[in-house]
């Protein structure tokens, strides 16, 4: 009897170090895929204090919270179970959606700079909301709208890394990937929504040195937001690239991967015990170059074809106004005529 007690014990002790080598798999592999999502991410989180902005302080938060809510909801019960679907009956599609994703973060990254470049001001910014309780909900929704699209992409970034685990593995670390980075962004977005607060409570304060304090956080947040999005306008350009130089070497162009490869060999062979970091800087810098052109051919056809098709249209429409005065002019002289036929008759 104490024989056969040990043995299950020995079998649990088993299952239990099974168990917990599985869960540091799927940690090391969520790990690796959130990685490769970091683009993704730094947009992410560059972009959600934006909807907070000109919100009552005391409603930042809550208001935080509903869209790390909703986030958690895209993840899991709209893109987890279709990701999964998709990697396990159509696994072919996975680099076409991989590239159509990269294609849009390079769009995004490129339209940035071009807007900053250009002086143009993009009108699909969230705007600065009033005080009630409809304008928060309109604008919590749509910012779980644009998550939507931030999440697909994470998700379907992170799958590729780990198609080739089983199912349940795949499922199990795209969970923790969902939990793991839906924490971090609006966990770092909170901090930043509150930070100019605790700096103002700070600068309020009798201390001269708390003063100086809040006053430098204060003055310090509008520079790390703009630092926030320009790493985040340079990660998607640096992922969207790369997705696309993988995604056509995945399809048998070989050609731009090959010569990106070689480029980060030969730096790093010659740098020799930086070469690690030196290849490294010269593949992200080579992605972020091709993530940059593709973006700036996306928003040409986006933006300029279009406004010679409103140039054609203006010049289509001031044609028709000439012919509206020409035909005002002939109406005006119709009448002439036509009132003196009577008087001829």
């Amino acid at each position: 009897m104490s024989g056969g007690l040990f043995a299950l014990l020995d079998d649990v002790a088993a299952l239990a170090r099974l168990a917990a080598a599985s869960i540091d798999d799927v940690g090391a592999a969520a790990g690796r895929a959130s990685v490769k999502a970091a683009g993704v991410v730094v947009d992410d989180t560059a972009v959600t204090p934006q909807y907070v902005q000109g919100v009552a302080a005391e409603r930042e938060l809550p208001i935080v919270r509903r869209i790390a809510v909703g986030s958690l909801r895209n993840k899991l019960l709209i893109i987890l179970p279709a990701a999964l679907l998709l990697s396990q009956f159509l696994p072919w599609l996975l680099t076409p959606i991989l590239m159509a994703g990269g294609a849009f973060l390079c769009y995004e990254g490129a339209e940035k700079i071009w807007e900053k470049v250009g002086g143009h001001h993009g009108g699909h910014g969230p705007e600065v909301v009033e005080a009630g309780p409809d304008t928060e909900n309109k604008l919590v929704a749509g910012a779980i709208r644009t998550d939507l699209i931030l999440s697909a992409e994470i998700m379907v970034i992170s799958l590729n890394e780990v198609s080739d685990e089983p199912f349940l593995s795949r499922a199990a670390i795209l969970v923790v990937v969902a939990l793991g980075i839906t924490a971090l962004v609006y966990g770092v977005v909170a901090l930043i929504v509150k930070t100019d607060d605790v700096g103002l409570r700070l600068a309020q304060r009798p201390s001269r040195a708390a003063q100086r304090v809040g006053n430098g956080m204060v003055k310090a947040m509008p520079k790390v937001l703009t630092a926030i999005s320009v790493v985040g306008t340079a990660a998607m350009l640096w992922v969207g690239g790369h997705i696309l130089l993988v995604g056509v070497d995945d399809l048998g162009w070989h050609a731009p991967y090959d010569l990106v490869h070689h480029l980060e060999e030969d730096v790093h062979h010659a740098l020799g015990a930086l070469g690690a970091v030196g290849g490294w800087l010269t593949n992200t810098a080579a992605s972020a170059v091709v993530g940059l052109v593709v973006g700036a051919i996306v928003v040409a056809v986006l933006h300029l074809v279009p406004r010679r098709g409103k140039h054609g249209g203006g010049h289509g429409e001031h044609g028709g106004g000439h012919g509206e005065h020409g035909g005002g002019h002939g109406g005006d002289t119709a009448p002439a005529d036509s009132g003196s036929a009577p008087d001829a008759s």
